[in-house]
């Protein structure tokens, strides 16, 4: 998948634990491990601004895009 979640980084960085983040945003561990792994096909911008808020950060410090390899030797 080209797009990818920093979210392991930032709880890392802020010394926060997955189920304080998710009692802080307010959506189970469940679904915010699915977000983590890149399991989540979709994102609410609710959701989204609720962890950026947790975090202090904005959301291209948790998700980011990765072009594929394929298309850079391509030249697309």
């Amino acid at each position: 998948m080209s797009i990818e979640i920093h979210l392991d980084r930032l709880l890392v960085e802020r010394k926060m634990r997955l189920t304080e983040l998710a009692d802080k945003v307010g959506i189970t561990i469940a679904n915010l491990s699915n977000l983590k792994t890149g399991k989540a096909k979709a994102v609410r911008f609710s959701t989204l601004e609720a962890i950026c808020e947790a975090l202090d950060c904005q959301p291209g410090d948790l998700i980011s895009y990765q072009r594929p390899d394929s298309e850079l030797d391509s030249g697309g």
